[in-house]
């Protein structure tokens, strides 16, 4: 809350030996904010001071001060301010200044002392006549009194003071609030979560591969921070190293400048012993130059008489020699031609009795085809007709194939069934003279004995072979594998548990990082915001507006920025229907609202003020040299303007070709 104080300030503010309830005027007033901007202007030589009980008091600042050589302060004493002069009414078109302001009662006589005698004006241009107190504008721009009138630009990037303690304690209370709101949230987000829990339990594989994956990725994040940290300081130690060579380089340097101007000094010294040999030297050679130049000038004539005679001549010679050669040229193409034309004429010849030969082999062979091809339809149709024949000779054999087949197979499940049988009595015999101690061969021949029917008894049988399966082996070895099965079912479970905790930590963790990203990128575009809003009317004027606007302000991690800027007298509907100056102009204002939320020491700006005119360069070199209190800055231009306003100049020149030179000049040390 002390930026933009005075050092002094800052010093008592801090200083344990000074009562902190001693409060600033800026600290005790609140003013309207339509008006803050008009009282602010008219109190600013007051804002500072000190609101001291008495003389007493006031003066233990003063000491402490002086003690610690941190400058001056200003008091107000207040038990010497008893009643002020209040004017009743203000003029037509003007407000009173103490009707926008707010103090505690006990600063009521200060109030009055400092604004009983000011009003505020809605127009410039309607200023009250025979008032004899102080008419302030309603922007800022002046405050006129009985004789005098102050004003011009209003001071844009001073903070706003008036009224910071109270509004920082509003705004105090606003976060507490804020907080609760938060509170709240998290607590429903935490509902959410749980809810969100109970449902994932019923996919846990796919959330254990979910956690897994994003495990993953924080590892992999880890490790790629890790290996940035070791680079950093890998070139923090080269930029030691590189710092310690630089000193060594600038201390050899500074020798061999010494060395230089001893030299300097000398050689300055012969050369005004030379100087005044040259003048007398300078004179007979310009009596002999004139002679020299006159000679020269008569000779340069007749050269170049002499050089147009030949001239021609080689060009009549060179005529010549082409005429002669075109003709060469035109006479052997003659007899190439004849030659060419008498080997066409026998080609011709040959080639009408090689056609007549040829006709005649034709018609021979056209008579040959016919025959030919007659035979060969005659043996295309008796083919035909074996084909058709063989084909059917396959298609009964292939039938009876298929019979044969039937019957092979028929007879193959007859055997196949009867072996089954076999197989079945040799295995019931068996079964019951093992099982039973009856021999089949014994008893097959005696009559039966029971009244119950085959059919239930077949049932019966089949029942009792149903609940033998149904009880199926003894497994031996049941216990140990129950034992085992229980251990790997405890350590799964375990296993478990672990993942959703961890996944619940981590999802928290998630949670509280993007609060807090969200949190800072507000903080950040709200700064940059009014940042560029006071850049933008600084480099244009206070009518214009200009804003940030977020296109989805409900997720903030994905919004995308508008851009809002409105010269005076235009409406545009998008950024880019400004003029190429207007443009260059806003993304200034743009750059320098991010700059001044985190200044950087170095700033390279190319040939920003191209599109500019005069007056806008003006601005913008005002603004360059106020930032340059914190940050050097770089600018590549070809303005003048922006040259004349800069503290050194490095031009760049090629007195050798692919050789550039840099041709600094210093203004620091210029009057």
């Amino acid at each position: 809350s002390m930026e933009g104080y005075p050092e002094s300030v800052k010093f008592l503010h801090n200083n344990d030996q000074w009562r902190k309830d001693v409060p600033l005027l800026s600290d005790v007033m609140v003013c309207r904010e339509e008006y803050r901007t008009a009282i602010e202007n008219l109190l600013e030589p007051y804002l500072n001071y000190y609101i001291a009980e008495n003389v007493n008091e006031a003066l233990t600042a003063v000491r402490l001060l002086d003690a610690n050589k941190k400058g001056k302060a200003n008091f107000f004493l207040l038990d010497q301010f008893n009643g002020h002069q209040v004017i009743d009414t203000a003029p037509e078109g003007c407000i009173k200044a103490l009707d926008v302001v707010e103090v505690d009662s006990r600063y009521s006589a200060l109030a009055n002392y400092l604004l009983g005698q000011v009003v505020i004006t809605e127009n410039e241009e309607q200023l009250p006549t025979g008032f004899a107190g102080t008419v302030v504008d309603k922007a800022g721009r002046f405050h006129k009194g009985k004789y005098t009138l102050s004003g011009g630009s209003v001071g844009l990037f001073e903070g706003k003071k008036l009224g910071r303690t109270k509004n920082l304690e509003k705004l105090h209370e606003q976060i507490i609030q804020q907080e609760k709101v938060v509170l709240d949230v998290k607590h429903a987000i935490q509902m959410r979560h749980n809810e969100v829990i109970g449902y994932n339990e019923q996919l846990k594989e796919h959330a254990i591969r979910e956690t897994e994956s994003a495990i993953n990725t924080l590892v992999n994040q880890l490790t790629g921070i890790e290996n940035r940290i070791e680079s950093l300081k890998s070139q923090q130690t080269n930029s030691d190293q590189r710092i310690i060579d630089f000193e060594q380089q600038i201390q050899e340097g500074t020798i061999r400048l010494d060395e230089l101007r001893k030299e300097l000094e000398v050689i300055n010294g012969e050369l005004q012993l030379h100087a005044s040999n040259s003048v007398e030297a300078e004179t007979a050679f310009r009596e002999f130059e004139t002679g020299f130049n006159t000679v020269l000038q008569q000779f340069n004539e007749h050269n170049l008489h002499v050089t147009r005679q030949q001239s021609k001549l080689s060009g009549l010679r060179q005529e010549l020699d082409f005429k002669r050669n075109q003709l060469k040229d035109l006479s052997e193409q003659l007899d190439t031609n004849t030659v060419q034309l008498t080997e066409t004429i026998q080609q011709l010849t040959e080639g009408e009795e090689s056609l007549k030969n040829a006709e005649g082999l034709l018609v021979g062979l056209l008579q040959k085809k016919e025959t030919e091809e007659k035979n060969l339809n005659e043996a295309d149709q008796a083919y035909y007709n074996k084909r058709n024949h063989l084909s059917e000779k396959e298609s009964e054999l292939r039938h009876q194939q298929k019979d044969k087949e039937m019957s092979d197979q028929l007879l193959n499940e007859i055997k196949d069934k009867l072996n089954d049988l076999k197989l079945q009595l040799s295995g019931t015999k068996e079964r019951l003279s093992v099982e039973f101690k009856v021999n089949l061969e014994e008893i097959i021949d005696e009559p039966r004995t029971g009244d119950e029917p085959t059919d239930e008894l077949q049932a019966k049988v089949d029942r009792m072979k149903k609940r033998l399966e149904n009880l199926g082996e003894v497994n031996p070895t049941a216990i140990e594998a129950f034992e085992e099965m229980r251990k790997r079912y405890e350590f799964i479970v375990e296993q478990k548990n672990d993942l959703v905790s961890a996944k619940e930590s981590l999802l928290q963790t998630i949670q509280e990082v993007e609060l807090t990203a969200n949190q800072r990128f507000l903080e950040t575009f709200n700064m940059v915001r009014e940042n560029f809003q006071k850049v933008f009317k600084a480099l244009f004027t206070e009518e214009d507006t200009a804003d940030m606007v977020l296109e989805n302000p409900e997720n903030l991690a994905e919004t995308g920025i508008d851009i809002v800027a409105k010269p005076k007298g235009k409406r545009p509907s998008s950024i880019t229907q400004l003029s190429g100056g207007e443009k260059t102009l806003t993304a200034t204002a743009m750059l320098f609202a991010i700059y001044l939320i985190k200044p950087a020491p170095f700033c390279i700006l190319d040939e920003v003020d191209a599109p500019l005119d005069d007056a806008n360069v003006g601005k913008f070199t005002k603004m360059i040299r106020q930032f340059s209190e914190n940050s050097q800055f770089i600018i590549v231009t070809h303005n003048k303007m922006t040259m004349s306003s800069v503290d050194v100049i490095y031009g760049v020149t090629m007195q050798e070709a692919g050789v550039s030179k840099l041709v600094p000049v210093d203004f620091r040390g210029l009057n």
